[in-house]
């Protein structure tokens, strides 16, 4: 089992290169003529027509700045109409919207309690009711469901839904007073994205974990090059979202993915616009702010992520600062982090306070099994590598 939820990260957004040049066309006898020419600079979205170099191509989904020549192959974004000939006004954008525009999740978020991370059989894991009447806690995210023997829900992938450890700590936390948010995925293990070959059937998993334990949120995990980095696995992901909130417009969708200090990577750029394009509504976007190659003030690497993740979904959705921040979260890591990057108590106090003047609708950490005290452990399961009190992080967690 790996100690955490280590992430390979971009530490900033790559410039994208200039756009291919658009070869001149002469008028010609085809039979379909060119379209307006392609811009780097444009949004197109679903059904919008573009030329490039003589072919004509219609767009799947929200697009910007990815070229069709480079982008129309079965799982991109652009459709490869074909060779045309002539052209009508070859710099003029789109200005037509598509038959069906793409969903907008619901301008104001909702906040949720705050809810650190807790992994049975794990690092000691403690019992939820001591946590809970020590600190007032009144959730936890559960960590991992994975895929076992193809596209079937599991804890660890192993232990099957109900019966286990995962499922007796559920009943404890409800009986304390609290409840639970299940995390889907994470950085290793065996996992549904890539194991279920369609959306459908990865709703259908998604599906099973919410009506094992009647869930009010899912929490989808997602990282690593096979989901994270794979972008057809990252559309399965999202369009399965998009399905699970048809079915069950009351439960909240939860996206969590790795961080620069600066904002999303390119990869959480993408996976962002194509919630957009896809009218996935989802409800949180929650980034992971640690693992920065041992940045030494964590408040302000925090800070500068969250208003990187704010400023994409303004541009996005077009939302204002407010509708942005209440649809996104904070996931960090308490004490020690992989890389020695060190989040103490006070430090935590400051992230939670800004988060709550934001008005951000979620706030979490790695882990509760880590909150506990051992100045000079390292980076171990079952505390935090730093001096102080028992379930400090968590307690501070509480006044989200």
């Amino acid at each position: 089992m790996k100690l955490s939820r280590k992430i390979a990260l971009v530490t900033s957004v790559g410039a994208v290169g200039a756009a291919a040049a658009i070869l001149p066309m002469a008028t010609s006898n085809a039979a379909v003529a060119c379209a307006s020419a392609w811009s780097a600079s444009t949004v197109y979205v679903k059904d919008n027509v573009a030329s490039q170099n003589g072919h004509n191509y219609t767009a799947k989904w929200w697009t910007q700045n990815e070229s069709p020549a480079t982008n129309s192959s079965e799982w991109a974004v652009w459709i490869d109409n074909g060779v045309c000939g002539g052209t009508t006004n070859p710099t003029t954008p789109p200005t037509t919207n598509p038959t069906t525009n793409p969903t907008t999740p619901p301008a104001t978020g909702t906040k949720m309690a705050a809810a650190p991370y807790i992994y049975p059989g794990w690092g000691n894991p403690p019992a939820p009711s001591t946590v809970v009447n020590a600190t007032g806690i009144k959730a936890f995210t559960m960590a991992f469901v994975l895929a076992s023997n193809g596209c079937n829900p599991a804890w660890d992938g192993s232990s099957g839904l109900t019966g286990g450890a995962h499922a007796s700590t559920i009943a404890a936390i409800r009986a304390a007073g609290a409840d639970v948010v299940p995390s889907i995925g994470g950085w290793s293990g065996n996992k549904l994205g890539p194991n279920c070959s369609t959306p459908e059937a990865l709703a259908g998993a998604y599906q099973k974990v919410i009506d094992a334990f009647q869930l009010k949120a899912i929490d989808v995990d997602i990282e690593n090059t096979d989901e994270f980095e794979n972008y057809v696995v990252a559309d399965r992901i999202v369009d399965a979202l998009r399905i699970v909130k048809q079915k069950n417009p009351g439960v909240k969708t939860i996206l969590t993915f790795g961080t620069s200090t600066t904002g999303p990577n390119a990869h959480g750029v993408r996976l962002i616009q194509q919630a957009k394009a896809k009218g996935a509504n989802i409800d949180v976007f929650t980034q992971m702010p640690f693992d920065f190659s041992g940045h030494s003030d964590m408040y302000a690497a925090t800070v500068g992520a969250t208003e990187g993740l704010k400023n994409v979904l303004k541009s996005t959705f077009g939302y204002t600062d407010a509708q942005a921040y209440s649809h996104m979260g904070i996931s960090g890591m308490n004490g020690l982090s992989d890389q020695q990057e060190v989040t103490t108590v006070e430090t935590w106090t400051r992230i939670r306070d800004y988060a709550t003047s934001k008005g951000l609708a979620r706030f979490a950490f790695w882990a509760v099994n880590r909150d506990r005290g051992c100045a000079g452990g390292g980076v171990v399961s079952d505390c935090s590598g730093i001096a102080q009190a028992d379930w400090a992080f968590t307690r501070v967690s509480a006044g989200f």
